[in-house]
């Protein structure tokens, strides 16, 4: 035998599955037969001997996942950092492992008792020495990465995984000699099977079926061109033959019961170093702070998610609970990225939750200039709808012009520095635009406990009701709507044509006729359609009292837009005593502005009706300023519009038969919108009714 590759085994003497930490122990509790493990074991190790040189370290009673010595720590060259067990039940193999490394003369280095790390088991050695893969998600921390980069002057590629089966590195990844790859995608998130991509060049990556990976193909023992395994079908064997590879199959299926098979059950101990290779590792940390009533509203939580959602790992460092009931908290919160990019996108979502970067206490924003109209810097800032603030020259400045989806510009005038959001059509060459994510935080209200128990009609929080709860956001939402009317506050509604074809139009006309709405926006067609029920009975050529389609209806509605165009205008048909009622009727009776934003599909159009969208996007933003409240009623995409273009604290209702449609304005996250799924003719009737009974109530009083 002329290979000097050592590995660290341990007999399986003290082997069971004694608890649950793994799916594949799931329903194996004391299942594993004792005699064929040792024997399945015995193979294994015939096998590596005739290849390779074998150690042993001495069982122990009480740790009998301690046969698993891949996750004993990770060896280069004289060098190993011991595993941190994430589980307690394995966490008393650390001394006895500590003893054998530090008796065969390695450097021991151990981390953070509260930083998980699981030695060979989630840290792969290139086969050529040039990096190290290193997992995270399960049993791994991100941030145990940089000590590994440092300890073992390496670089690191960090690889999230994201199935619960594959919970360790190496049961879904195994690098092979001569730069070939063994490994199952989706075990594995977009990420880190873009960085795989970058790094293993196609013709060198063989990628498996999940067949073969609940077989633990990937838990593969290699030596030079010798791959030992559990089992592999015919075209996996075919193909790693193909390139090189003689597969040796011996079977593992008692250690499978606990989720190990041939590499779990092994340690590589001589890992040359590469003296031409050094420390690099692309994992970024940054300290955030939130603020709030942390716990009761479910901030930390969402926080916390979002960070792991995005492919972070974070360390609570300080969490500093309120007292008393109307305290509010606050928690220091470590959040690690495999990259920039994914820091970028975790931050993002903090920012929107109100949390601060605490270095950006001593950072401005980051500027580039804008040198082409209409276009932002690459890596610009997206605004949310949330009131920002951004640093510059040591000073938190507020945003002007809130809304969603724009780029932050920062122009120099005689009084002072302007940070403004706007469109990207709308930056000029001059300007500035923030970008990364440095020197920006938001404002978000801290909102009483006792303001969320006891005000009499709280607006509801974000989400969407069904139809089962119609009546009580009808309340709510009558409730408001009186509040804001008689205050002299603003109330934009957003209708589409179904608000006539479902017969809301007459309860609409109500609300505006009574002073409960101050704007309408819209299309071509809830414009068309209205004034075609009131010059002819009909919406879409049907009969609205009798529901059944007249003779020539479908022209109908083009007999209507050629008539107003003959009048020049909707105000001047209302003036002619052509139209003489409904909801544009009203709308020009009361003064109360509209505008009608055109599409590709518009037939005529209406002479009120704004064809250059751009214009239009402008109107739009033009009158929701200052709203109160808005009413989005069965129109997805003026609603959609309306909602990017809307700041946090506006109150919204968004009325919708489509979930879909009340989904997407909720998902904006502002707490002070609901969505209701549910006939929005129903939900106009309900709440008319509702407003006379509280007319009737203060009429009373």
């Amino acid at each position: 035998m002329a290979s000097q590759i050592r590995f660290l085994m341990c007999a399986p003497d003290h082997y069971d599955v004694d608890y649950v930490i793994n799916p594949w122990m799931e329903g194996n509790i004391h299942k594993s037969s004792r005699d064929r493990a040792v024997e399945q074991w015995e193979k294994l190790h015939y096998v590596l001997k005739d290849h390779a040189i074998v150690d042993l370290v001495k069982p122990q009673l009480g740790v009998p996942d301690m046969v698993f010595t891949a996750n004993a720590g990770l060896v280069l060259g004289d060098n190993v950092v011991l595993s941190r067990f994430f589980h307690k039940e394995r966490q008393g193999e650390e001394p006895f492992f500590k003893e054998w490394f530090e008796s065969q003369g390695y450097k021991v280095y151990e981390l953070p008792k509260d930083l998980p790390f699981e030695g060979a088991g989630d840290a792969l050695l290139d086969r050529e020495g040039r990096w190290l893969w290193a997992g995270y998600g399960f049993r791994s921390e991100l941030d145990s990465h940089p000590y590994l980069a440092k300890w073992l002057d390496i670089e690191v590629l960090s690889l999230r995984l994201m199935d619960e089966r594959f919970y360790h590195l190496d049961t879904c990844f195994c690098p092979l000699a001569g730069g070939y790859l063994l490994y199952y995608p989706p075990a594995f998130d977009s990420f880190s099977n873009r960085l795989i991509e970058m790094r293993v060049p196609e013709s060198k990556r063989i990628a498996i079926d999940e067949t073969d990976a609940v077989n633990f193909a990937c838990n593969t023992v290699n030596v030079d061109n010798i791959v030992v395994m559990n089992k592999a079908s015919d075209s996996l064997k075919q193909r790693l033959n193909n390139t090189g590879f003689q597969v040796i199959e011996t079977q593992l299926t008692e250690f499978l019961k606990a989720g190990g098979a041939a590499k779990c059950l092994t340690l590589r101990v001589t890992e040359p170093v590469r003296t031409e290779v050094t420390a690099n590792v692309s994992v970024e940390s940054r300290t955030i702070r939130l603020e709030g009533h942390l716990l009761d509203s479910g901030l930390i939580n969402r926080a916390l998610d979002k960070i792991m959602e995005a492919g972070g790992s974070f360390q609570v460092l300080s969490f500093d609970l309120g007292e008393q009931r109307q305290s509010t908290s606050k928690a220091d919160v470590k959040v690690s990225a495999p990259s920039h990019e994914v820091m970028e996108a975790i931050l993002s979502q903090l920012i929107d939750l109100g949390a601060v970067d605490l270095p950006q206490d001593e950072r401005d924003a980051k500027l580039e200039p804008v040198i082409q109209n209409g276009v932002a810097p690459d890596d610009f800032y997206v605004t949310t709808i949330y009131p920002t603030e951004v640093r510059i020259n040591g000073n938190w400045i507020r945003l002007q012009n809130q809304r969603m989806d724009g780029a932050i510009a920062i122009t120099k005038t005689d009084n002072g520095i302007v940070a403004k959001c706007k469109l990207l059509r709308d930056l000029e060459v001059g300007e500035d635009v923030v970008v990364d994510i440095l020197g920006i935080r938001t404002v978000r209200k801290t909102e009483s406990r006792e303001q969320r128990n006891t005000q009499e009609f709280s607006f509801m929080s974000a989400g969407v009701s069904s139809e089962r709860r119609v009546e009580l956001v009808v309340e709510q939402v009558a409730w408001e709507l009186r509040q804001i009317r008689d205050r002299g506050g603003k109330v934009v509604v957003t209708a589409g044509p179904v608000v006539i074809h479902t017969g809301g139009s007459e309860h609409l006309s109500h609300l505006i006729r009574e002073g409960y709405v101050q704007a309408l926006l819209g299309g071509n067609a809830i414009a068309v359609h209205d004034i075609e029920q009131s010059m002819m009975g009909t919406s879409l050529g049907v009969d609205m009292k009798r529901g059944v389609a007249v003779q020539g209806g479908h022209r109908h509605h083009l007999k209507v837009i050629n008539t107003v165009r003959r009048c020049g205008s909707i105000a001047a048909a209302v003036e002619q005593g052509i139209i003489t009622h409904g909801v544009l009727y009203e709308c020009v009776h009361a003064g109360i502005p509209f505008s009608l934003a055109g599409s590709i599909r518009d037939d005529g159009p209406l002479p009120d009706t704004q064809m250059d969208l751009i214009k239009a996007q402008e109107d739009y933003s033009r009158l929701i300023t200052g709203a109160d409240m808005i009413l989005m009623l069965s129109s997805m995409l003026h609603s959609i519009g309306v909602g990017n273009m809307t700041p946090s604290g506006v109150k919204m209702v968004c009325v919708d038969i489509n979930p879909a449609v009340v989904t997407k304005l909720s998902d904006r996250g502002s707490v002070e919108s609901v969505g209701v799924v549910t006939d929005v003719g129903l939900f106009l009737s309900l709440l008319v009714q509702q407003l006379d009974k509280l007319t009737s109530r203060y009429n009373a009083a």
